[in-house]
Formats: structure tokens, sequence, C-alpha cells
């Protein structure tokens, strides 16, 4: 992706803001959202000498208030999910679960509207969200119609159990005239 050919990032699954500097560079408005309250804060810190980059706390899925068991994984957060470790474990033996937290979700239209986002600041949306990504693509039609990139990582085996794999995202997309 090139990113000084765009305006701005909605980072889903934003840990710590590892992009900040990436994206700062290329002078890009990003709204961060990340679930984890621990790491939120974190990112609070990471973010706050870039004007031009903001952060909500909140779990993203395709359900608004529907309460889930996130599961806290082992490596700083980075392979937390909704989601169960299927073959994960076998490809990164160390990382395990470590911690719940019970988080209700939102979807991304019910954020953008609840929190006042003007969409127009953001052409990009870029979803680590450890296999549901799917799930928040297929809530945000409504959003997409004003998005010129999606970056997202996809397995195309199960990585998580129930996650969605390179062949339905790349389905979904050609359903929906991507």
């Amino acid at each position: 992706m090139d990113y000084s050919k765009l305006k701005g990032v909605i980072h889903i699954g934003a840990s710590e803001g590892q992009e900040r500097d990436l994206y700062n560079n290329n002078s890009l408005n990003v709204l961060w959202i990340e679930p984890i309250p621990k790491i939120y804060k974190k990112l609070q810190e990471n973010i706050r000498n870039y004007k031009n980059q903001t952060c909500l706390n909140f779990l993203v899925t395709d359900k608004d208030d529907q309460e889930y068991e996130f599961n806290i994984s082992s490596n700083n957060g980075e392979s937390s999910s909704i989601l169960e470790l299927s073959l994960h474990k076998t490809i990164w033996p160390t990382v395990r679960y470590v911690d719940t937290l019970k988080l209700k979700s939102k979807t991304l239209p019910t954020i953008i509207k609840e929190n006042s986002i003007d969409l127009s600041k953001y052409d990009s949306i870029v979803l680590d969200t450890q296999g549901s990504e799917l799930l928040i693509l297929k809530s945000s039609l409504s959003v997409l119609k004003n998005i010129q990139y999606v970056c997202l990582e996809v397995a195309d085996f199960e990585s998580y159990e129930g996650c969605c794999t390179l062949s339905e995202v790349d389905e979904f997309f050609n359903d929906n005239g991507f």
C-alpha cells in the first residue's frame, strides 16, 4: 500500500500503535481502535504527541452490545482474539492464552456514529483482529463505500478456530464489487 496517496487510516486491532511513525511520516489522519484496556492505555501514551492520531477503546465485531470472552495472549496481546487458537498453536507454540476479559462489542458503523467520526478524513482501513476480520467487513458495508484501500492479515489455514480464510475474504470482496 502506498501510504503517501492516502488521507487517513482506520486501524482496527491497534495494539500499541507500532505503525504510528509510518502513518505520521505520511501525514495521515489515524483512528486507532484497540479492545484491550491495558494495551489501549499504552497506545494512548504512544500517540499522544501525534496531532492527527486518536484512539478509541472498543472490541469491533459484527454485533452491537454482544458480550465476548476475549482471549488475551502471552505475546503482549498481539495474538489476542475472540476465537480460540487452532493451528496457531502448532506454528507459534510459545504463544498461549493467559487471561480472558468479558468485553462488549460494537460494529464499526456504530462506533463511527456514536463517536461522531468524520469519515471524510479516512480512505483506508487496516484490520488486524486475529481471525474476525470478515465479521467486521460484513457489518461495515456502509463504511466501505467511502474506503479506497483495505489491508488485512488473513490466513489460508485455520489459525484460529472458525477464523476467516483468504478464499472467504476474496469471495466477500468479489460478491460486493470490490
